[in-house]
Formats: structure tokens, sequence, C-alpha cells
């Protein structure tokens, strides 16, 4: 009787909505297989491309797993783990965006019927811990280097790679034109990491082919005012000053009171303003530049006075070009005009002002520091452009990873299929469920074969068992074998060239199996509800001054004062 008088105990805020135990992680499970049957599709040479529209109109047409997860917007709380793996990937390593969300959710598939029949969560999580630490020491161990090997060995090297990341892209056609561009464009900018010193111009019209590379930088031709078409339009070895002040005519600050006693004195001031002006021209021209940046104005005054003497100016100059600029010229950006010694001044040896399409292109060729490049983009539609310009930022990240980290593993499915083989046959060397569990995680890894040849249009039960029975070979001789796109059989990959850099698989397996584990250990999900009182406080409170004013508020008199 005591027991039915106990009082409930109240801890959370009424209308909170709390699921717990097997049921509510199933329910996660399936979310996450559903976000990941979105990008599913898109994986592969053949995959599908997504259109996606937003609110605002703009369209976008994209290939790329971490583009769509981002433009998804997602609000389920364990799916979004799968759009930060893909932010992550991308990030980190530039492609395998789409596959680190399919391994993530088909990890979770195979874990499904376990947790329904009743298995802990933390007994699956161990044993795919352990998994994924076996899966990465074979593949290091299957890995290849591309060391000391010749810069043009490399660079073939380097291009089949890139080769590889666009061939599942809207640019595939093009693969290898664009490859060796990439290629050029990463090997320019040498060991610096940062990713903005190669430049990605877009210009609508013309067709793929018409795109260029260019050894330095390139940007749009700048506002320019009259006498800008009477200024030389290409120099040789032209010494560059980059600038950061304005050169226009300025008139004293609007506030300034100057007295006067004689109306003759008055022409003496209007003349020490024009004298300010002309005296930094002339010590921009005494600099012996011959091609004058600044990130702010260059006035008309200067401009027609840069045209008399042959000087080519451009004024407000974007930072990140002018930065491109400085790394590639060896220049310094000047505050002042004063001083500018040689040492400040870069150099080129080709400086032209360029006909793009309806663009005109102001273009620094052969640059001694050459520590930038600038890719021009042509195409048709400006979405096109868009998705050329993604495809292009992957295969750059996989050069510079590949150049960073040299091995590389056969693609094409046939490094998934060696290690899913390699697992399976440890799983029999254990006892205890975790076989089982070990052995569904090899499972999964065949998702991706599985899924290029659903993309393709073939039969995927056949060539995944012709895949197996090559791995199965006790010779080893059948581990780089995967599917042959072209012809819908298997094929030797690395004699293919299908070949990607080992830390694209290594950290795609690690991420995926990380976010697996993290949503698999949830057991209990809760959702505080937006209680009416908190919003109401919020409102009470953006009102606050005018409510509290009221009070004191007098006929004829104003706001807030007291009667």
């Amino acid at each position: 009787m005591a027991a039915m008088l106990q009082p409930q105990i109240i801890l959370l805020k009424e209308g909170t909505d709390t699921s717990q135990g097997k049921a509510q992680l199933v329910s996660n499970i399936n979310a996450c297989t559903a976000v990941a049957d979105v990008v599913r599709s898109t994986l592969g040479p053949r995959g599908m491309d997504k259109l996606i529209h937003d609110d605002k109109g703009s369209v976008t047409i994209s290939n790329d797993g971490a583009t769509i997860m981002k433009l998804l917007d997602i609000i389920h709380p364990a799916a979004k783990i799968l759009v930060d793996i893909a932010k992550s990937q991308d990030s980190e390593v530039g492609d395998g965006t789409t596959t680190v969300v399919l391994l993530a959710a088909e990890f979770l598939k195979e874990a499904k019927p376990f947790i329904e029949d009743g298995v802990h969560s933390q007994n699956l999580i161990r044993s795919y811990r352990t998994a994924c630490t076996l899966a990465i020491e074979k593949m290091k161990e299957l890995a290849v280097s591309i060391e000391g090997k010749s810069l043009e060995e490399k660079k073939s090297l380097l291009a089949k790679c890139a080769a590889t990341t666009l061939s599942s892209k809207l640019i595939g056609g093009e693969k290898e034109f664009f490859a060796s561009m990439v290629v050029d464009a990463v090997i320019a900018i040498g060991n610096d990491d940062r990713l903005n010193m190669i430049g990605i111009k877009k210009v609508p019209g013309g067709n793929m082919r018409d795109s260029f590379l260019v050894n330095g930088v390139a940007f749009k031709k700048t506002f320019s005012y009259a006498g800008f078409e009477q200024q030389p339009k290409k120099f040789l070895n032209p010494k560059i000053l980059l600038l950061n002040i304005e050169l226009e005519l300025k008139s004293e600050k609007e506030n300034a009171e100057i007295r006067l006693s004689d109306p003759s004195q008055y022409q003496s001031i209007v003349d020490a303003e024009w004298n300010i002006i002309y005296d930094k021209l002339d010590k921009c021209v005494n600099s012996g530049a011959k091609v004058v940046l600044s990130r702010l104005a260059i006035g008309d005054l200067a401009t027609q006075y840069f045209a008399d003497r042959d000087i080519f100016c451009a004024g407000r100059v974007a930072e990140e070009d002018l930065k491109r600029v400085t790394a590639a010229t060896g220049g310094t950006v000047q505050t002042s005009v004063n001083n500018v010694i040689d040492e400040v001044l870069g150099t080129c040896e080709v400086f032209e002002e360029k006909q793009v399409g309806n663009e005109r292109f102001n273009i620094f060729n052969g640059c001694p520091s050459g520590q930038t490049a600038t890719i021009v983009l042509r195409g048709g539609a400006d979405q096109f452009i868009e998705e050329a310009e993604r495809s292009l930022h992957d295969a750059i990240m996989i050069v510079r990873r590949a150049l960073k980290n040299s091995t590389v593993v056969a693609g094409g499915g046939a490094i998934d299929m060696e290690i899913s083989r390699y697992l399976r046959q440890h799983a029999r060397t254990i006892a205890g469920k975790s076989q089982l569990f070990i052995n569904s995680y090899a499972k999964a890894l065949e998702v991706i074969p599985r899924q290029l040849c659903d993309n393709a249009g073939f039969d995927a039960t056949d060539v995944l068992n012709k895949l197996r029975q090559k791995h199965a070979l006790p010779s080893g001789e059948g581990a780089p074998y995967g599917v042959d796109i072209a012809t819908g059989g298997i094929a030797n990959s690395f004699a293919n060239f299908v070949w990607e850099p080992a830390l694209v698989k290594i950290n795609a397996i690690n991420a995926a199996t990380e976010a697996a584990c993290l949503i698999l250990s949830v057991d209990e999900t809760v959702k505080n509800p937006k209680s009416e009182s908190a919003q109401g406080d919020a409102a009470a409170s953006a009102m606050g001054g005018r409510g509290r004013g009221g009070g004191f508020r007098g006929r004829g008199r104003g706001r807030g004062m007291r009667r």
C-alpha cells in the first residue's frame, strides 16, 4: 500500500520526448541508411548526379558526396553524424566522401540484425574496432610506394591518381586533360600547403578544352577609369609594385576648418592637395615599376598619369589575388610610397592582358618564386563550371596527399574486396561471437564494388562472385583485381591505372567505423521541448524597454517621462 502512495518523480520538463532501448537504436540505424541511399547512386565513374535547389532558387548539380550532404538539410540527430564524417573526409583528404557515408551506413546495416536479436552493442563496437585496426594494417601492407621515382615518372603516376578521382565526376570525359593540368598546378606550388595558392577562375563560354593553366597568377580586369586604354598591355620582365594605398586626389577632411585672411592663400591650399598626389605618383614612377597594383582604388588622375608614362595600373585588386601575386612575383605589399627600394618590387617574365571569353584577364607568367598557379575554367552552363571547380578541388587535394604520403592502392573496389577476404579468413581463427561480427564487417566492405556495379548497370552478384573467386587464389595474384567499368567484368586495377592514395581509404574506413561505433553506443535519445514559457520570456525581454517605459507615459509628454 505504501508503495502505491509513493509520489511520482518528475525529472524532465513536461512534453520531453525520450526514446530508449532497442527500438530507438534501430530507428537511428534506419535514418542513417536513408541518408546513404540518397548519395548511393553517385558512387563511381558511372554514378548519377543530384540536382538540388534551395528556397532561394539557386540550383546545384553535383556528384560530390560532401557537397550533397551539406546541401541536404538533415535534421535527424543521428543522421547528422554522417554529414559530419563526409565533411571531415572532404577537408582532410578531398575525395572518398561518398565512400565514407556508404561504408558507415553499411556497417550499421550489418549490425542491425544482431541488435534486433538482443546482442549488446558494446560487443559489436569492440569487434568493429578490432576489424578496423586489422583492415588498416592490411591496407598499409598492400600499398605500393611511388617514392624515389624521377619527376617525370612521378608526374605520370600522380596524373593516374587524379584521373581516378575525376573519372567519377561530371568532367570525367576529359579526365586526362584535367589530370595533367592539376598535377602541374600542384607541383608548381611546391611544398606550400596553402590551397589558396592555386586559384581557379571561372569564365562561362567555350568548351572544357579551352580551359588553361597559368604558371603564375591570372585575375579579371578590375574597374578602370579613363586613360586605362592608353596604357600598354604587355611587358617583358617588368618590375611590379604592390600597394595597399589609395592613389586618388583627396580633399581635406570634411570637418577641418581653415581660416584665411587673404583669398590668394586659398590657392596655395588647393595646390598642396594636388602636390600630395603628384608626389605619390612621382615616387611610384621613380621606383622603376612598370606594373602598379593596389588593393584600394587608383583614381582617374593617377590612371592618366601612369598611361602618359607607359605604366600599367590596376586598382581594387581582390585581396586573395594580391596575396598570390605577392607569393609568385616575390614582391612585398607596401603601405606607403616613400622609400620604395628594389627589394620590395616583384617581377615576372611576361605580363599581359588577354581576352578570355567575354572577360579580360591580367596574366603574370613565368614568375620567379613559382609558388602559385591559376586554372582558368571554361564551360557552357554556370552550374557545369561550378561542378567542374568542385571536381578539380577534389583532384588537387588527392594529388597533394599522394605527393606527401606517397603510397597508392588499387581502386575499383579491389582493395575493399581484398580486405574483406582477409577479415573473413581472420574471423575463422576467433572463437566466440566476435567471429560473426567481424564477418559482418567484412561483408559490409563489399558495398563499394557492389555499388560500382549497380551504378554502371552490371549484374552485381555475378561480378562479385568473380571477384571473390579471384581474390581467394592462394598465390595472392588476385589482390589488385577490381570491377572493370568498361566491360562489366573484372580487371587488374593496377594494370589499368585505377589508383587512389592509400590515405583516402585509410581515412574512410577509420571515419566510417568511428561513426558506426558512435551511433551504436547511443542507447537513449532525449528531445527537449521548446517550452512555451521560454518563448514567452524571450518575447518579453525583446519588448523590454517598451513594456517598462509604458508605466511612466503621460498625456502629451514623451515616452518614459514621469507624470
